[in-house]
């Protein structure tokens, strides 16, 4: 088992790591809409999803993964109404490789963020 850090990615605000690889897979833990240096991303769930890709892609990359190896993503909205435009801006990033996903509003995110993202994906 090997543990995930890459200062390109916001640090993680607990106790857990922002990743691990067991074997040849990368599980992800969620990526809120911080930035690397740890400020909340201002704006509406649109710019809030883009920097949750952005992080996604930066621990991937220090997992020796992409996005094109993700096989499955789980996606936390804080409302089922902000779908559409989280769904639009995933397709943006998954546009030809369509992992397996599920999707659930909840009642709260941390930080109050709108939307929270978590990957397994094949390590290369």
């Amino acid at each position: 088992m090997k543990t995930v850090q890459t200062t390109k990615a916001p640090a993680a605000i607990g106790p857990y790591s922002q990743g691990i690889i067991v074997n040849n897979l990368f599980y992800s833990s969620g990526q809120i809409p911080l930035t690397a240096e740890g400020v909340m991303v201002e704006g509406d769930v649109m710019a809030q999803t883009h920097q949750v890709f952005k992080n996604l892609q930066a621990v991937l990359e220090e997992a020796g993964a992409s996005l094109d190896t993700v096989v499955k993503a789980t996606v936390f909205i804080q409302s089922m109404e902000d779908f559409a435009i989280i769904n639009e801006v995933y397709g943006e990033y998954f546009h030809t490789h369509k992992p397996a996903r599920s999707c659930v509003e909840v009642a709260r995110l941390p930080k109050d963020a709108l939307v929270e993202i978590e990957v397994v994906a094949l390590v290369k």
